[in-house]
């Protein structure tokens, strides 16, 4: 027996319909990928922390935001650098002792995280540990101590409250004054670029180190603004009951100066 040609229009409205809804859920998806996309590339971007260069103002097993607008947009502002941009648009510089998230110039598949020390056109040394910048020593005051440990021992590192010619004051950590980069030569931070310097002195891979050097502005990718999560690594991802107790929960929500 023939279908009745009612049948057939209820079944052509049923596969319009399905097609419909597929076509729609597909829509939904693309948009939903496309407005996550840009407020990635534009408004901010999350990142973690894997290292301790950053000690004592970031932890290993933090989370933060970076602002995306805060010095303009350059092709490194955008998923795998995909952008047709040469140097940066709506550019504006950092401020001396703000934390900057950037590409590494050696490597640009690497993103680091380090605190601006130097300005383009700045005089940058290390003279026994302490930090000089233009040719004047940078004001830096004790305000404790803490027993870090590697593993196999414990060293005592020492705080100091750091206070930079513009006003902007951070805590760093050392343990010594005489190690590999607590004395270094002159640097001169060339047009287009910025120096930087981690806040753990005496542990850190920044600009003092040729692996790193002078960092073009064109590699900045945004200022680090908060932290929106913090864990101290003392559970495996599948150790579900530990989790509570591994959150550092007095860290979330703090800003990062």
């Amino acid at each position: 027996m023939a279908p009745k040609n009612s049948d057939y229009k209820s079944s052509q409205r049923d596969s319009i319909k399905k097609n419909s809804g597929i076509g729609e859920t597909i829509r939904m998806i693309l948009i939903a990928g496309i407005v996550a996309l840009s407020f990635r590339s534009l408004v901010a971007e999350p990142f973690n922390i894997p290292s301790g260069s950053m000690i004592p103002t970031l932890l290993v097993g933090d989370y933060l935001f970076v602002s995306k607008y805060a010095y303009g947009y350059s092709k490194y502002s955008f998923p795998f650098a995909m952008a047709p941009i040469k140097g940066r648009i709506a550019s504006s510089l950092p401020e001396r002792g703000e934390v900057v998230v950037f590409r590494l110039p050696s490597d640009v598949s690497l993103d680091y995280i380090k605190r601006v020390v130097g300005l383009p056109g700045d005089k940058i040394q290390v003279i026994d540990g302490i930090l000089h910048i233009n040719g004047a020593a940078v004001s830096r005051r004790q305000i404790g101590e803490v027993d870090v440990t590697n593993g196999f021992s414990t060293i005592r590192a020492i705080l100091y409250e750091e206070i930079f010619p513009n006003g902007h004051t951070h805590v760093i950590e050392e343990f010594r004054d005489d190690l590999t980069f607590d004395n270094t030569p002159l640097y001169i931070v060339p047009e287009g670029h910025l120096f930087m310097m981690g806040d753990n002195r005496d542990n850190s891979r920044d600009s003092r180190s040729q692996g790193v050097g002078f960092v073009p502005v064109e590699n900045l990718i945004g200022r680090a603004e908060f932290l929106f999560f913090s864990h101290n690594n003392s559970s495996s991802l599948f150790e579900i009951w530990k989790w509570p107790l591994a959150i550092r929960y007095n860290r979330i929500g703090q800003g990062i100066h």
